[in-house]
């Protein structure tokens, strides 16, 4: 999304919604990537999926009532937060035992529900709430934690997606070129991402969240031109 805005000129409503669209090929490349390796939990992401179709939808519209430096900030905050705790996760207690029954069904349950309204608001998906909560509480290894968030996120990314369409900000003629590179990368990450091992997964990742979100919490509102 930075490089939309820095170089494709975007308003950051344009970039949540044609994010938004890549989010999806992401998901369908980077899904059957971890899948292949066996680091899916199917049953967790069935799970996520219906909470979080309906509060894309919701999030989504929630964003066209946010002035743009507002939304701005809102997504360096976000992201700030989620690198703070992939940093702090080794001091993060996980539970004694991993979450079973209904008390899981109802965690997945409401994990959906935020992670698909941060989508829809924020062009993400939804991965940087989704990833963390299954591993700390249901006990997912973070690999499987990954591409169990990857496979999730699609439907989600598609009511987003839909709604910032109805609405008009999404940037039709940038779609296709950044499909084929989103494709070409997802399947790059996705095959390395395996490969590492969880601590340089997590820096990695942290780091990129970092240097993304200085980028935008410092947003503010542009002054009116003088008459």
């Amino acid at each position: 999304m930075p490089l939309m805005t820095a170089f494709l000129k975007l308003t950051q409503h344009k970039a949540v919604a044609t994010s938004l669209v890549m989010v999806v090929f992401t998901g369908l490349a980077g899904a059957l990537i971890y899948a292949t390796q066996g680091t899916v939990d199917w049953v967790a992401a069935i799970l996520i999926i219906p909470t979080a179709m309906f509060t894309a939808n919701v999030g989504a519209r929630f964003a066209h009532r946010l002035p743009e430096w507002k939304l701005k900030r809102v997504f360096g905050w976000y992201l700030a937060l989620v690198a703070l705790s992939l940093l702090l996760k080794p001091y993060i207690p996980h539970v004694q035992e991993p979450l079973e029954g209904w008390i899981r069904v109802l965690t997945l349950l409401l994990t959906g529900a935020v992670a698909g309204f941060a989508s829809g608001l924020l062009g993400v998906g939804g991965g940087t709430i989704t990833v963390p909560i299954m591993v700390l509480l249901v006990g997912l290894e973070q690999h499987t934690a990954q591409g169990t968030s990857l496979l999730a996120m699609i439907p989600s990314a598609l009511v987003g997606s839909y709604t910032h369409y109805r609405h008009g900000t999404l940037a039709q003629e940038y779609v296709p070129g950044l499909v084929a590179g989103i494709l070409l990368g997802a399947f790059a990450g996705g095959l390395v991402a395996n490969q590492l091992p969880e601590f340089w997964l997590r820096m990695v990742f942290a780091v990129v969240l970092i240097w993304t979100s200085t980028r935008y919490v410092g947003a503010k509102p542009q002054a009116k031109p003088l008459s």
